[in-house]
């Protein structure tokens, strides 16, 4: 079995490429389904957010699935594997779980610290169970990584770190236009993202609160928790007319808001008033030459990025990487004791077959024993297959302690001859160019 994460995230794809491999849950499933269409690929799950599309895999074999995969996602982005490989990372076995807790506890994500990934990773894992796509080995991995993502928030203090993209911009937002507290907000969208725009803008303040939204009513929904008011995407033009700031985040495949759009809205307005645009679209929803219009500034995820470096020293942050670091550690004890058992389990169930195949002799050989005889005799035999048996068992155990469980199964039961339809056999990882196990 192999189990491996492979995708591309803010840290070395280029934001078009991010663009083109941004899913939506259609088109995750329909990854899903043909990765698992692999004779290579036993579970699968997709993971997409506004930094990162990735995949976790468990497979039967580590190359057969990696290509599978990796085809998977060309096919879904619409990328070619040649444009896509050299942006793709691969982690597999151990540094797979590293990652899963990293990602879920906020530590590799753009704002390092943002808690909506929790939600982002269980609605990845939920979708694919509804839909049959993980079994035992995914979502026993995906369901601690929320644990330790939970505990990273609750054990430290690295929510206060970077505090979230919605945050971000509008605090770059803010150096701009000033205060909320005088603005006229626009957020564009009703989904998760947009939600925490509208609640964020709330906090600090804004004075004039809108929601603009394909649906009328999804809209109204969010405005009202926001104290705000709502209008259809079709009114969307005359929004823009007297905005200060328009946050976006709809989740639309073209754009949403044109250079002409700005344009006609400006019209009449010098650069005197500015207007500032935060794009948290992957793909973007603001054309990015909007900035050619006086007054006008966007800032996208590449700003946001930039803005947010340099959180990766904070002690808050040392901290929950401590944390998650111990995490991995026990989650991989627990991992491979979990691959011995099977071997023991076999190789105790292969012995007390043995006894009861002598037993059974001897009742032929020897039918005027008494109980008490028989008894005496079944028990020593016992004895000694336990003294024989102890050692052997004593020893997977620890050597699962300490990474070496597998190989040491594997030659038990090739010494015991034991059927390999009742054991574990893990083999040694393949090595992964530019990874360093």
């Amino acid at each position: 079995m192999s189990l491996l994460v492979l995708g591309v995230t803010h840290h070395a794809a280029p934001l078009p490429v991010l663009e083109a491999v941004a899913l939506d849950p259609a088109a995750r499933a329909r990854l899903e389904r043909q990765a698992l269409a692999s004779e290579h690929i036993r579970e699968v799950v997709a993971l997409s957010t506004c930094n990162r599309t990735e995949v976790y895999v468990e497979g039967s074999t580590f190359h057969g699935a990696l290509r599978d995969v990796t085809d998977a996602l060309a096919d879904a982005s619409g990328l070619a594997r040649a444009e896509l490989q050299p942006h793709l990372f691969v982690h597999y076995e151990d540094r797979a779980v590293a990652h899963a807790f990293a990602v879920a506890s906020g530590l590799d994500s753009m704002a390092v610290g943002e808690v909506q990934i929790l939600g982002q990773v269980r609605r990845a894992l939920r979708s694919a169970q509804e839909r049959g796509h993980v079994g035992p080995s995914l979502n026993t991995l995906l369901q601690h990584a929320l644990r330790v993502g939970k505990l990273a928030h609750s054990e430290t203090g690295i929510d206060a770190v970077a505090g979230s993209l919605v945050g971000a911009g509008l605090d770059l937002a803010a150096r701009v236009i000033g205060p909320l507290t005088s603005a006229r907000v626009i957020v564009l969208g009703a989904g998760g993202m947009a939600a925490l725009a509208a609640t964020t803008a709330q906090r600090h303040g804004a004075a004039d609160l809108v929601v603009v939204n394909r649906s009328l009513e999804r809209a109204a929904v969010l405005a009202d928790r926001v104290a705000g008011h709502a209008l259809p995407m079709t009114h969307l033009q005359e929004a823009l007319v007297g905005a200060d700031l328009i946050v976006s985040a709809t989740g639309a495949v073209g754009r949403v808001i044109t250079r002409a759009d700005v344009e006609r809205a400006r019209a009449g307005v010098g650069s005197a008033r500015p207007l500032v645009f935060v794009d948290l679209a992957l793909p973007h929803d603001i054309d990015t030459d909007v900035t050619v219009v006086p007054g006008v500034s966007r800032i996208g995820l590449t700003e946001l990025g930039e803005h947010l470096a340099g959180a990766g020293d904070h002690p808050e942050v040392v901290a929950a990487r401590d944390l998650v670091t111990a995490e991995v550690a026990a989650f991989l004890g627990m991992r491979a004791a979990d691959i011995v058992v099977p071997t023991v389990s076999a190789l105790r169930a292969h012995a007390g077959a043995l006894v009861a195949d002598e037993v059974a002799r001897l009742d032929r050989r020897l039918p005027s024993l008494s109980d008490a005889e028989r008894a005496e005799v079944v028990r020593a035999i016992e004895r000694v297959v336990d003294k024989l048996l102890h050692t052997p068992t004593v020893r997977v155990k620890e050597f699962a302690g300490s990474g070496l469980g597998g190989s040491y199964a594997r030659a038990l039961s090739e010494l015991f001859d034991l059927d390999p339809r009742d054991t574990a056999v893990v083999s040694v990882p393949p090595v992964i160019p530019g990874e360093e196990r």
